[in-house]
């Protein structure tokens, strides 16, 4: 028997660039309509009327001749005449009008141009034969996984990070403060939530949008928790209980009804300001950016009050040595996002920037009182460019820079490296001594060998020749079963 028959098998089955085709299939299939539904509708400053958003679609990669007719266009040709293979999206608009949802009468309208990968679904590679595509100039052995910018071919690099919805608990400042950290994610939308524990024992919160950080008993009576319930939770390890005894009798919480402790959040996020505006800006935090994961409606407020009495739970068992930290360089508490994860994020970034220029032509339509007609107002171009520039520069939404490369053709070694690379999104030029070295964690799915000399090193990684990177799965598909076999409790 051959010694690397196993090897040939796995690589005559699978290919090596899998990973950035499926993540962006899953992308366009599913998530990029989540974003969509989690903005809902576009509200305008203009009294019974709002737009309904519906369905996206996207269609084959095509192309706009200067006698303005559309028609397809295959990946080589795109390269040739400096074109980005990208297919157009139709986003369906229904007229809310004084709460009345009228006939969808503006139909799709051309909303921009999203760039396809090679080789996905979307790709005209999938309906044409070995023949057909040698007829078109194309190498029917080519691996795809990569864009084509203006007839540039550009990769996206996996991003390392650490897991969203997890909690990670660790000791902070020498040890003088432990905390528990949770990088919530919700379609299009991430918030770091962090409950902390100091050498007394008092817990905090911090979330986005919030000056400092706010008490957790004051955050948790304005979810709508009772004392006693906060208190219960404790009750099977003595430590927390003790912790949690000591926070419920700082101030004058148990004197505060959940109104009340709204009111003193608004208090600390806008001072000065009327009590309903104070009221509303409090609700507005904790729906919207308090761990948006579990939902950002108010009947989700519980269930994230329970959430944060586990991460303080942790934070506690963690302080007091019953449990050892969270190890952050464990490969389990990291996750590699590649070409899907990534074009979300920018998407979402770029859809935001869409429906401000929707509402400020609706609004402008309205006080010049003209006829309002949706297909004249939308601009494509909002969504187009702002993908475009980030694809074509590397500057990504979060500021990080690198994330598009220009596909490296030296040979196909190097190609394909290329695509299976994955980059620390930790800075080079600082130690980072323990984020740099080889985890035992690693073994099956990162090179233990191939990383650049340099700044680079330890940072710049690329995947094992069997690693297989799974696409994920839906968390409140899970949730369900889980619900269903009476492993967690019904809200």
């Amino acid at each position: 028997m051959r010694k690397n028959t196993i090897l040939e098998s796995y690589l005559s089955s699978n290919s090596l660039v899998q990973h950035q085709i499926d993540s962006f299939n899953r992308f366009a299939e599913q998530d990029i309509q989540k974003i969509i539904d989690q903005q809902g509708t576009i509200e305008p400053s203009v009294e019974g009327f709002s737009l309904k958003l519906g369905k996206i679609r996207l269609d084959k990669p095509s192309v706009i001749e200067a006698d303005s007719s559309r028609r397809s266009i295959l990946p080589n040709e795109a390269r040739l005449r400096n074109l980005t293979y990208s297919s157009p999206m139709f986003l369906e608009f229904v007229p809310v009008i004084r709460g009345i949802e009228k006939e969808a009468s503006y139909g799709e309208v051309f909303v921009g141009e999203l760039p396809i990968v090679v080789r996905s679904n979307l790709c005209h590679f999938r309906t044409l034969t070995k023949n057909q595509l040698i007829e078109n100039g194309e190498d029917p052995e080519d691996p795809g996984g990569y864009f084509i910018i203006k007839g540039t071919e550009r990769v996206l690099i996996g991003l390392e990070d650490l897991a969203p919805n997890r909690i990670i608990t660790s000791k902070e400042k020498g040890g003088a403060e432990t905390t528990s950290k949770v990088f919530s994610t919700a379609p299009g939308f991430r918030a770091r939530t962090v409950v902390s524990r100091n050498q007394n024992g008092i817990f905090s919160v911090e979330f986005p949008t919030l000056h400092k950080a706010v008490g957790m008993t004051l955050l948790l009576r304005a979810l709508g928790m009772q004392v006693a319930d906060m208190v219960e939770s404790a009750s099977d390890v003595p430590q927390y209980r003790n912790d949690m005894l000591l926070n419920t009798e700082q101030g004058d919480v148990k004197e505060l009804g959940p109104s009340d402790s709204l009111l003193e959040m608004g208090k600390l996020s806008a001072p000065g300001q009327a009590k309903e505006y104070q009221v509303k800006r409090a609700e507005t935090q904790i729906d919207t950016y308090l761990l948006p994961h579990i939902g950002t409606k108010p009947e989700d407020r519980k269930a994230k009050g329970r959430y944060l009495l586990q991460m303080a739970r942790r934070t506690s068992i963690v302080a007091n040595k019953l449990a050892p930290q969270d190890d952050k360089d464990h490969y389990s508490n990291k996750r590699v996002k590649y070409a899907g994860q990534l074009m979300e994020e920018l998407f979402a970034y770029a859809f935001r920037f869409f429906v401000k220029d929707v509402k400020y032509q609706i609004e402008r339509a309205s006080a010049r009182g003209r006829k309002l007609s949706i297909p004249t107002i939308i601009s494509p171009e909002t969504i187009t460019e702002k993908i475009s520039y980030a694809m074509g520069t590397g500057t990504w939404v979060a500021g990080q820079t690198g994330v598009s490369q220009v596909l490296d053709r030296t040979n196909l070694v190097s190609t394909y490296t290329n695509l299976r690379r994955v980059k620390s999104p930790l800075a080079k030029k600082h130690p980072h001594f323990n984020a740099r070295e080889v985890h035992g964690t690693q073994w099956g799915k990162i090179c233990l060998s191939e990383t650049p000399e340099g700044l680079d090193v330890g940072l710049t990684k690329y995947l094992a020749i069997m690693a297989k990177v799974s696409v994920g799965a839906d968390e409140k598909l899970v949730e369900g079963k889980l619900k269903e076999l009476g492993k967690i409790e019904e809200d």
